[in-house]
């Protein structure tokens, strides 16, 4: 599961033009699934997303609160093209690492129930899974961090070279 975060002080979603979701200070997390993503990915993205501290505490400490303890809110949009590559000749794109839709539906709406039950229901927004979007956001910061739910191999992680 792979997702990009972004600290904002505002987005919205945007349907055959109709706003169907839209928060105020937050988070935007464009959120793709991995063919190979279980719920024990959701969970860990879970935790990761909102225990993210991307924003100062009240005496100026940076990087010390996170969307929870602020109580801001956080639009989720699902995106598959998070796990697309660009083919070597034509430079095409290819979603073949991402989950087939049926059951990234269902693990994207559980992802976004586990939001809800250790968050706040209204305080998770999102987009609407397989539909075009129109997605504006006003950055704050700019902060972006990536979440990925593999994590590297430990000599990758822990080789100081």
């Amino acid at each position: 599961m792979r997702i990009v975060v972004q600290r904002v002080k505002s987005a919205s979603v945007r349907v055959d033009g109709q706003t169907i979701s839209s928060v105020g200070p937050g988070i935007m997390a464009l959120v793709g699934l991995h063919e190979n993503d279980t719920e024990v990915d959701a969970e860990y993205c879970c935790k990761r997303l909102l225990g993210a501290k991307l924003w100062a505490n009240d005496n100026g400490g940076q990087w010390r609160h996170g969307v929870k303890q602020k109580g801001f809110e956080v639009l989720c949009v699902s995106q598959f093209t998070l796990y697309g590559t660009l083919s070597k000749k034509k430079n095409q794109p290819d979603y073949k690492l991402a989950m087939k839709s049926v059951p990234a539906e269902a693990l994207y709406n559980r992802f976004l129930e586990l939001l809800r039950d250790t968050y706040s229901h209204d305080k998770i927004y999102d987009g609407q899974f397989g539909a075009m979007m129109d997605v504006d956001l006003v950055n704050d910061g700019p902060v972006t961090i990536v979440i990925d739910s593999e994590q590297p191999p430990n000599n990758e992680a822990s080789n100081p070279t």
